[in-house]
């Protein structure tokens, strides 16, 4: 029989080269995918953070960026930014999410935290920002300047940068407008069961009569309170926008809402058979209507403190302030800005002038106040 290993021999060195090779080329192809990966931009998020979507990820270093944390929601945010991006060159990086959320979240980051801002809405939220030590202070000429002081924080820890009042809403169809005159008369005997409130566990509320209690005392604000629930058509609604469809389907005729709910609703539906009325005007004694903010606040430990500085002063300037305060029917901080068309059609009205500070430091009062009440 004739051997095969004879056959085999020659076959074995052939292979032995054919694999070192292959072992080379792959190698190589290890090596230039390597090369492309390093050379190519990165494509890892940066944590959660949302990006500007008129800024383009560029070779700028991370700390020119400025990082904002928001509990105002993306689509009032994202045209500002976008704004200041084009203005100023600098790239604005944000995240948004609730208040309570993104405070807790800057307190565990603590000094690691990527965050340069905090924009968030209430006086009472800005103040327990404050209050949880997450704030420096704005240290701010322009600030001081264009921001009345009764709109930003007495410690200089926020400003405000938007204004919203908290004002009666009323059917047309079934109120007359000359029936209205304060927040207090909403507890006459006339608005039995004709009243609709959103629930006292919302901070609008909370801020309402924590400001109800700086000017009348708790005594008579819990008088006050105690009247409007006793005059409630319906359990108090979830939302600002159900007592007002609450007063369209007549369970009720008269209401408290902040004002841009009106206006969204007022853009949605034609001939709205509603509209605002500014209590508390008339009297010498009368304070005006109780108002409260957006604002923003520069964190403690922010990376990038002089470039935060330095968009929170352009928030306050007047091309800012216009785009800021319209987009979401708000009013200007500055009186010099121009308003939005619809939200100037509402009508002037006096501003309560107590400082907005005190709505934090006595919440907790108010809580107790309207649980007391039987506010639910």
């Amino acid at each position: 029989m004739t051997s095969l290993i004879p056959s085999i021999k020659p076959v074995m060195p052939f292979m032995a080269v054919l694999l070192r090779l292959l072992s080379v080329r792959l190698l190589v192809a290890s090596a230039l995918i390597s090369l492309i990966i390093a050379c190519s931009p990165s494509s890892e998020p940066v944590s959660d953070l949302a990006l500007n979507d008129s800024a383009e990820i560029n070779d700028a270093e991370p700390s020119e960026a400025i990082v904002v944390y928001s509990s105002r929601n993306e689509h009032l945010i994202q045209p500002v930014f976008a704004l200041f991006t084009e203005q100023t060159g600098i790239e604005v990086k944000y995240t948004t999410d609730k208040a309570g959320v993104l405070i807790e979240r800057i307190k565990a980051e603590g000094k690691n935290t990527p965050a340069d801002v905090l924009i968030t809405v209430d006086a009472g939220t800005l103040g327990y920002a404050a209050q949880q030590g997450i704030f420096q202070t704005l240290d701010s000429a322009i600030v001081a300047e264009r921001v009345p002081a009764y709109l930003r924080d007495d410690s200089d820890y926020w400003t405000g940068l938007s204004l919203r009042a908290r004002t009666i809403v009323y059917s047309t169809e079934r109120v007359k407008p000359e029936q209205l005159s304060s927040y207090q008369n909403l507890g006459a005997d006339q608005w039995q069961g004709r009243v609709c409130l959103r629930t006292s566990k919302k901070v609008y509320n909370q801020s309402l009569v924590a400001m109800l209690i700086a000017e009348q005392g708790e005594t008579k604000a819990e008088s006050i309170v105690s009247s409007w629930v006793a005059n409630l058509a319906i359990p108090p609604t979830s939302n600002d926008t159900k007592v007002m469809d609450a007063i369209l389907v007549g369970q009720c005729d008269v209401g408290i809402i902040n004002t841009y709910y009106f206006g969204r609703l007022q853009t949605k539906i034609a001939d709205l058979p509603l509209a605002l009325f500014w209590p508390n005007q008339t009297a010498e004694a009368d304070s005006g209507v109780h108002v409260n903010v957006a604002g923003v606040g520069i964190l403690k430990h922010s990376k990038n403190a002089a470039q935060a500085k330095r968009l929170v002063e352009w928030l306050v300037s007047d091309s800012a302030q216009a785009l800021f305060a319209g987009v979401n029917k708000e009013y200007p901080i500055n009186d010099s800005v121009e308003v939005n068309p619809q939200v100037a059609s509402w009508g002037h009205f006096k501003q309560n002038p107590l400082p907005l500070s005190q709505a934090y430091v006595l919440q907790p009062a108010a809580v107790k106040l309207m649980d007391r009440a039987g506010y639910k």
